[in-house]
């Protein structure tokens, strides 16, 4: 196998297929144009790292203005924090004595967020912290509709919230919310004031948490799926929204979520051509995810993912594109890039054409 340094300064062609090609310009220009919506806005980013599990992205981002990052996983924040990221929302429940005493550890490089529905989460936390002599921000998270995981709110919340701020070892931060169920409304004024709706009662408990005496400076929400609009709920003090550096299928079609540019593709390779309608290419279910949405073939119309097996990749070919040939090159946009990139080991990072890095998936299989 080439050594990756050898490779630097190549061209995409020169590669073999498939990898993850990303554009940096593009994935740029993308974390420029997020963050300064949030700005105008006056609503902080921190958004999500489960989609490239990169510590050199995330510096990217905070560079860019990002508060710091949020994390799926705890092991996803030791990876972040050892790449120099300190600030970091831990958007999932700590739960177990391995998990707590790895959360201390972590607390004396870094300043992590917990999330907690339940005094059963957080009274652990908050006795391992106190024997360790520290403290860690607390946040609650509020079902806003999701039925997933969080406090429904009203009163539960309230008391939750005095128990965690009660409790040594914890210092009680705010709340989150996630309208994860309302990104794909087709019809955007139904998908614009259903998003109101939910982080209105988001908001509502923020309001009832300060009556109570109880300050809530974080009220987070929002994936890449709703940012645009969920920036300008008042009330909501930051956003997650993580996938929208990237952009893929998803996002484009199914989310509408318009003007950024796709900076994640997988260049591939056609390997057969069976009949005229029909294109093999050298990658499939193990390069690519089709359970949230199909690929696309970048710039051309005519050529249709029509399905994936584990190896292989079939094209549809509308009669523009039947001229395609064995060795002819493509790229696709992934159909949902958080679950394509955990397929790879890494980032081929190209500038102005040119391949500038190579970056490792650093918190690839950071499940724990």
């Amino acid at each position: 196998m080439t050594d990756d340094c050898e490779l630097l300064g190549c061209t995409a062609d020169e590669l073999d297929t498939p990898y993850l090609h990303l554009d940096l310009n593009v994935m740029e220009a993308n974390i420029r144009a997020i963050a300064a919506a949030c700005r105008e806005r006056g609503v902080a980013w921190r958004p999500h790292a489960k989609g490239h599990k990169s510590a050199v992205i995330a510096r990217a981002e905070t560079a860019a203005g990002a508060l710091g990052a949020t994390c799926a996983k705890l092991g996803e924040a030791e990876v972040l924090a050892a790449g120099g990221v300190r600030d970091l929302l831990i958007a999932n429940l700590i739960v177990g004595p391995h998990k707590v005493r790895r959360l201390v550890e972590l607390r004396k490089n870094a300043d992590p967020i917990v999330t907690v529905d339940h005094i059963d989460q957080a009274a652990p936390i908050g006795r391992a912290m106190h024997a360790a002599g520290l403290s860690v921000r607390t946040i609650i998270e509020v079902d806003i509709g999701l039925n997933r995981v969080g406090n429904p709110p009203g009163p539960g919340t309230i008391e939750l919230a005095r128990r965690i701020a009660a409790t040594p070892g914890l210092t009680f931060a705010g709340i989150m919310g996630y309208e994860g169920h309302l990104l794909t409304i087709a019809d955007p004024q139904e998908k614009a004031e259903k998003i109101h709706a939910a982080l209105e009662r988001l908001v509502e408990v923020g309001r009832r948490l300060v009556e109570a005496g109880l300050p809530c400076p974080i009220v987070s929400c929002a994936g890449t799926g709703s940012y645009l609009i969920s920036i300008t709920h008042p009330g909501i003090t930051e956003v997650q929204a993580g996938g929208a550096i990237f952009m893929d299928a998803f996002y484009r079609k199914k989310c509408q979520v318009p003007d950024l540019g796709y900076a994640l593709t997988i260049p591939v390779t056609v390997v057969s051509r069976p009949t005229p309608e029909r294109a093999i290419i050298d990658a499939g279910r193990k390069t690519l995810n089709v359970e949230v949405e199909t690929p696309l073939v970048l710039g051309r119309d005519d050529i249709t993912v029509k399905r994936l097996s584990a190896e292989h990749g079939e094209l549809e070919l509308a009669p523009s594109a039947q001229g395609l040939k064995i060795g002819d090159r493509l790229s696709l946009v992934p159909g949902y890039a958080d679950l394509t990139v955990v397929l790879h080991d890494k980032f081929h990072c190209f500038r102005d054409g040119r391949l500038e890095g190579v970056w490792p998936i650093e918190a690839r299989g950071m499940l724990q």
